[in-house]
């Protein structure tokens, strides 16, 4: 069975893997796509780390790889890379890669309670040992702070009258389902930008529930401090708030200086931590045919200085 298609698969790969003997940390294990084909361009010298908060993809990815020496993984977040290279006596990565975004079977499972196509529970965690959920954000927040959730994370401009849509439904009774949702909007939105902004209203639950923006700036912080020297740290996106802060850091540590301009003496003490390689990668057009989920991806890299 295929839970998920890789985007990109051979290209992020081949961009990330340059040492056959080396080690790489998979941020984002999902179902093996992308590990897969890394450890096939490693010696048995090399090793993968891997993280992924989904359990079932978790466990799916220890029954895949149980007979693989060379492969390790963790059910955490990939912002712990920290502690999980001192468990592991790692000090730094000959590469690192991060596919975000959810799969396409948590997409498309009930179960998961990503969908907002099959009435299902109003869930949207990753790891469902964590409390919070996309239920308790609609059930329990204030009219200002869903507004806000929906503004900030899924940049829709109809946040503050679908906020308040959201109150005076559930004075009537709890929101528990993605239907009920659905339904709310769909009456407030014009047919042909339904689609759109389900998508935005439910992406930026997930984000804030998961506390995806947080948590991706402080593992590109670690990242780079755990890459050697000529490592490759890869990165996928899927939407502009996710690839901002990727851009936006890349740039960052790819800068010598920060002084304002005209400063005749540099007083920063900044120091560059990358250097940037080559240009956004998209998918082709026949990979977008192929495969719809890949049509937003943005793949960007950088090396370590």
């Amino acid at each position: 069975m295929t839970f998920h298609i890789p985007v990109l698969l051979n290209k992020s790969v081949d961009l990330l893997v340059e040492n056959q003997n080396g080690i790489y940390f998979d941020a984002t294990a999902g179902f093996g796509g992308h590990t897969n084909e890394i450890l096939k361009k490693l010696s048995n010298q090399g090793k993968v780390i891997a993280t992924d908060k989904d359990f079932f993809a978790f466990t799916y990815c220890q029954d895949k790889f149980k007979h693989d020496k060379r492969y390790s993984i963790y059910n955490t977040s990939f912002v712990d890379i920290d502690s999980i290279s001192k468990i592991e006596f790692i000090e730094h990565y000959d590469g690192i890669l991060a596919d975000l975004g959810v799969s396409s079977y948590q997409l498309d499972s009930t179960e998961s309670g990503f969908t907002f196509r099959d009435d299902t529970a109003l869930d949207l965690r990753m790891n469902k040992k964590q409390e919070l959920t996309a239920e308790d954000v609609v059930n329990n927040f204030s009219e200002d702070e869903i507004s806000n959730i929906l503004l900030k994370y899924g940049e829709e401009k109809n946040a503050k009258k679908i906020a308040r849509k959201i109150i005076e439904l559930r004075n009537k009774e709890r929101i528990s389902k993605s239907s009920q949702l659905k339904a709310l909007i769909e009456k407030i939105t014009p047919q042909k930008f339904v689609i759109k902004t389900l998508t935005r209203v439910f992406l930026a639950l997930r984000l804030y529930v998961n506390n995806e923006l947080d948590e991706l700036k402080a593992f590109l912080d670690k990242a780079v401090t755990h890459l050697k020297s000529n490592g490759r740290i890869v990165v996928l996106t899927y939407h502009s708030l996710e690839d901002r802060i990727v851009k936006e850091k890349f740039k960052y540590e790819s800068l010598k200086c920060i002084c304002p301009p005209g400063t005749p003496v540099c007083i920063c003490s900044k120091k560059q931590r990358l250097k940037l390689i080559g240009k956004t990668i998209t998918p082709t057009a026949s990979e977008k045919k192929e495969n719809r989920r890949s049509r937003s991806a943005k793949l960007r890299f950088a090396e370590k200085v």
